[in-house]
């Protein structure tokens, strides 16, 4: 039963990870304001920590 705890837990949290990442993703191809390559640096970090970049990301913005 642990064993399927554990699991659950896992899946949610890469479920949360690939949502998060989507998101940011989605919000970095629709900026007009970036060139591709700055597109794409920010797309390859989405894919590292979405979460963390994401901040990153507003803090830039502003």
């Amino acid at each position: 039963m642990n064993e399927l705890s554990l699991y659950a837990v896992a899946f949610l949290l890469l479920i949360g990870h690939t949502l998060a990442a989507a998101y940011m993703y989605k919000k970095v191809h629709a900026d007009a304001t970036l060139d591709t390559l700055q597109k794409n640096e920010w797309k390859l970090k989405a894919l590292i920590f979405p979460a963390y970049y994401w901040f990153q990301y507003q803090r830039r913005k502003q």
